[in-house]
């Protein structure tokens, strides 16, 4: 059975055996504001949601990650919809993402309903990367 929660303190070493990228400091207050999520496949944790809110008002995923075992599988997409619907709920009408436009991700997003909105260059050090696409979809 699949299940989307929202992350608690005691999911953190599982957290982070999976993002590289969010700072520690910022694991406790995203609990807190029940910003980051744990799926589960069969009670077992299987990947991470999070996000922030862009402009403080756009719910902006900022990651979503499967392990490998179970891509292609659709509980990216289940993780997504469950996702879009509680922003909803909230009174959200739009929610936003993005990703490198050299990642596959992008392709994901827009046959989910996403929609390109635009890019960003970043070459200044040490953030410098390749193009970063920006994507949103209306609920």
């Amino acid at each position: 059975m699949f299940i989307i929660a929202h992350a608690t303190l005691q999911d953190k070493p599982y957290w982070y055996s999976l993002d590289r990228h969010m700072p520690k400091s910022e694991y406790e207050p995203k609990v807190r504001d029940k910003r980051c999520y744990i799926l589960r496949e069969n009670e077992q944790p299987i990947g991470i949601l999070r996000y922030n809110l862009f402009w403080d008002v756009i719910p902006f995923l900022t990651l979503i990650f499967l392990e490998d075992a179970y891509h292609r599988k659709g509980l990216g997409s289940k993780a997504m919809a469950h996702w879009e619907n509680e922003m909803g709920a909230l009174g959200h009408k739009m929610v936003m993402t993005s990703t490198q436009a050299d990642e596959k991700a992008q392709f994901f997003y827009r046959k989910l309903g996403y929609k390109d909105m635009g890019c960003l260059v970043m070459n200044d050090p040490p953030y410098e990367q390749p193009l970063e696409v920006f994507l949103s979809k209306g609920l």
